[in-house]
């Protein structure tokens, strides 16, 4: 549905989901986002079954912030976790556009009229940026994400932005503005992956992904969301299912959805030549996965060399890797 209204802009919606939020942060995200300057607008919240923060706080907080903008606020009725309610919202949604949205960042004043100018002269499926990192009291810990992740690297383009997306996102969702037909037709989403980087290899398997260098919103890392370069992992068992049979499984889905890519392909034997050599020590598996290296060549090193070394070993090549960003 391509709504122009009186701008002469189509519509993009602002796809917000939120869960036990905390007040001061959603209000100033919602304040952020009644700033913009892009004319045409409409906001979509879910609230995914919060039990602490009654929906009535939540409706009340956006009656007083959003008052330029049309919205709708609905409550899930059990909780579903955030890819499966903004799946929901993605189906739900109208607009030309859509712009996923988290509750506790803050948007610069020109996001959307810059993701959106983008987008149409690229032109692309996807366009996304980097962001201004703060702490949890709005205070800045870094002008860009690539200081505090030293392994992210933003790209642009099409086929090899889809190959290098099967290995490891670059795209933060909540700076992503995405054509409604792409978004919609990565539903329903794959449970194994996270629905920003989803929506991300689904716009580059149709088109191209365009990165914006420039920050476009202050991405606000607290104890509750932060993230990084093997989090959640303090031991090989650890690494082996939250890093090797987990991306295996999520290959497995993947090739589902696009049988027939060459890309595809050899991701996916590189996933089978990581399962072989870590969790059925089949032989010649380390040769398979050297040979598949240019998949990743950090992650294949470091399995090939501290999978099979004692774990005090292990844990030193763990603490290392963790340090190299």
């Amino acid at each position: 549905m391509n709504e122009c209204m009186q701008t002469g802009k189509p519509l993009i919606s602002i796809l917000m989901a939120v869960y036990e939020p905390r007040m001061d942060w959603l209000r100033e995200q919602l304040c952020s986002l009644e700033a913009q300057t892009y004319p045409n607008l409409r906001l979509y919240i879910r609230d995914d079954c919060s039990t602490a923060v009654p929906l009535e706080a939540i409706e009340t907080c956006v009656r007083s912030c959003v008052t330029r903008i049309p919205f709708t606020i609905e409550r899930n009725e059990r909780n579903l976790g955030s890819n499966l309610t903004f799946e929901r919202l993605t189906q739900e949604a109208e607009g030309e556009y859509f712009a996923y949205c988290d509750q506790d960042d803050i948007w610069l004043r020109d996001k959307l009229s810059v993701l959106q100018a983008n987008i149409e002269a690229y032109p692309a499926e996807l366009v996304c940026s980097d962001v201004r990192v703060i702490g949890g009291s709005g205070e800045t810990v870094a002008e860009s994400i690539t200081k505090i992740r030293r392994r992210h690297r933003f790209i642009s383009g099409g086929p090899v932005v889809f190959r290098s997306l099967l290995t490891r996102n670059f795209v933060i969702g909540c700076t992503m503005l995405v054509r409604r037909e792409t978004a919609q037709a990565a539903v329903p989403f794959v449970p194994e992956m996270v629905h920003d980087h989803w929506i991300a290899v689904t716009a580059a398997s149709r088109g191209s992904v365009l990165s914006l260098p420039q920050p476009l919103i202050c991405y606000r890392i607290h104890g509750g969301n932060q993230t990084g370069v093997l989090m959640g992992i303090s031991s090989r068992r650890d690494y082996i299912e939250g890093r090797v049979i987990d991306f295996e499984r999520r290959m497995q889905c993947i090739c589902q959805r696009f049988p027939g890519s060459q890309e595809l392909d050899r991701v996916c034997q590189w996933a089978r030549a990581r399962m072989d050599y870590a969790v059925y020590n089949r032989r010649g598996a380390a040769v398979r996965l050297w040979r598949l290296r240019d998949q990743n060549r950090l992650t294949t090193l470091f399995e090939l060399l501290a999978l099979k070394a004692p774990e005090r070993l292990f844990q030193q090549a763990l603490r290392l890797a963790r340090r190299s960003g």
